[in-house]
């Protein structure tokens, strides 16, 4: 098949849905499906080749070591698919047996779908879905891990699209994402984290981008948490189908349960990238004010917006010696009067290197412009004691309400971070005393100023403009009063 080939295919599952659940719940069945229908796939074509080298020795094949995964005995699909009543509990049944099977990898993978629930899902659609995933094998073969992880992510942005209200869960915006990625240009070896990550892009680009640059990325240690029991279990598929196989990625609250922890401390890495919830309220704040992990370097946040709760998180989380991080938040953050103290002990801290304005509907669902921090635990010596602020709202084609970066506004972003100097009406280096004196406003309307020369006017010109369009008025006039007279 080819790559459109292979979309329409999957995609074509979720259409057997329309009309039986909403949309929003699409992803609990056809992500689980899908990934078992893969494993069996895989298990299959791995016997056979086992077989093969063997010389069609049945026992060499069943105990070779060439599997990914193990499929039991009567949890194939092929034994789902010759099950005609009960399909939910056959498929339920299946899934589970194989999580038990392959406990270090995939349990809990498949997530808490309600598959015996026959109101939502009655037989006849359950073997309808079965019978259309049967129509190709997802062998490595026919379907390689590239080829594959394409077309889920393509899914992944299909589901987000057609839900709407539920996208910003699981879906970051993928040509922000690369932008987010190229700043921070993960190295072979290094150590990843997203403490909210989602369906695991922002991790999942980091492996991909080195790999693009025909570099080891295998090496790469990818961590993540995710509060939404199958938003994780997704990004634990999402890196599976995309032929990754060494990271970490837990089910939990990360400012509630860090997940990652050393000697009683939280684990540090050498990169993070985040799309944290905006401005959650059901946190616990209380907890948070004798946090046992020293999270509130700057102070506790209010109860009603968390944000500087995963900022704090984020930056006592980094690696002393070189943590780097790329955060995508709303521009409240830079300026709201009730973070104003831990915004000022933040800038004093001298971590935050950029301040990137990007577009508005960058965020599903949300007309709001988004922003880009990043910050370093060791600024190069150039860089101590500056900010510099980027104003690119403009660099970005917007679609009907969606929208998105071009290339070339990805690498004029990318430029002017790496150059790290003035641009008038679009950059601005500016130190740290100097926001301090805008008392740690962030704001990148202080420092990038708009270039109004279009607008600007001598004051000749202006006061003979003045009195020409007196002169229309007063022949205006006197037209009307003819007219009434």
């Amino acid at each position: 098949m080819t790559q459109q080939q292979l979309e329409k295919y999957l995609w074509g599952a979720a259409t057997q849905l329309r009309g039986t659940i909403d949309a929003g719940d699409y992803k609990q069945y056809i992500f689980p499906l899908m990934f078992f229908k893969r494993i069996c796939d895989v298990y299959d074509e791995e016997f056979e080749n086992a077989l093969k080298e063997g010389d069609g020795d049945l026992e060499y094949a069943a105990f070779a070591e060439h599997h990914h995964f193990l499929v039991p005995n009567g949890a194939h699909w092929n034994d789902v698919r010759e099950t005609t009543t009960n399909v939910g509990i056959a498929i339920q049944d299946a899934m589970r047996s194989i999580e038990k099977a392959n406990p270090g990898t995939l349990y809990g993978i498949f997530g808490d779908a309600s598959w015996t629930n026959k109101n939502r899902l009655s037989d006849e659609t359950l073997t309808n879905l079965i019978e259309h995933y049967s129509q190709h094998k997802l062998s490595l073969e026919n379907v390689p891990d590239d080829q594959l992880g394409n077309a889920y992510e393509y899914l992944i942005k299909e589901f987000a699209d057609d839900s709407g209200h539920t996208a910003a869960e699981f879906y970051t915006n993928r040509t922000v994402v690369k932008l987010m990625t190229m700043i921070m240009d993960p190295q072979s070896g290094e150590s990843v984290y997203d403490p909210t990550c989602g369906s695991g892009g922002l991790l999942l680009n980091c492996a991909l981008h080195l790999r693009d640059e025909g570099k080891e990325y295998r090496t790469l240690k990818l961590y993540g948490q995710e509060i939404n029991l199958i938003t994780s279990a997704i990004a634990r598929m999402n890196m599976f189908m995309h032929g990754i196989e060494e990271f970490s990625i837990v089910r939990g609250d990360t400012l509630a349960n860090p997940a990652f922890l050393q000697n009683d401390e939280l684990k540090t890495f050498n990169v993070i990238l985040a799309n944290p919830p905006y401005s959650i309220k059901a946190w616990d704040r209380k907890s948070f004010v004798n946090d046992p992990y020293g999270r509130n370097l700057w102070g506790t946040p209010p109860q009603g917006c968390a944000d500087y709760a995963f900022q704090q998180h984020i930056h006592k989380s980094l690696d002393k010696k070189n943590g780097r991080f790329v955060i995508l938040w709303p521009h409240g953050i830079l300026f709201r009067d009730m973070e104003a103290e831990m915004r000022r002990k933040m800038v004093a801290e001298d971590q935050i290197e950029a301040v990137i304005g990007i577009g508005a509907n960058l965020f599903y669902n949300s007309p709001m412009e988004a922003m880009i921090l990043v910050g370093k635990t060791n600024k190069s010596k150039e860089r101590k004691g500056k900010i510099l602020f980027v104003n690119g709202k403009d660099d970005v084609i917007d679609n009907k309400g969606l929208a998105y970066l071009q290339e070339n506004h990805i690498n004029k972003i990318y430029k002017t971070y790496k150059d790290f100097v003035d641009i008038p009406h679009y950059a601005k280096v500016a130190t740290t005393e100097e926001i301090l004196g805008f008392d740690g406003n962030m704001n990148i309307n202080f420092y990038v100023k708009r270039d109004n020369s279009e607008n600007e006017i001598s004051f000749p010109k202006a006061f003979k403009k003045w009195n020409e369009d007196g002169e229309k008025l007063k022949k205006s006039m006197n037209n009307l009063f003819e007219v009434l007279n």
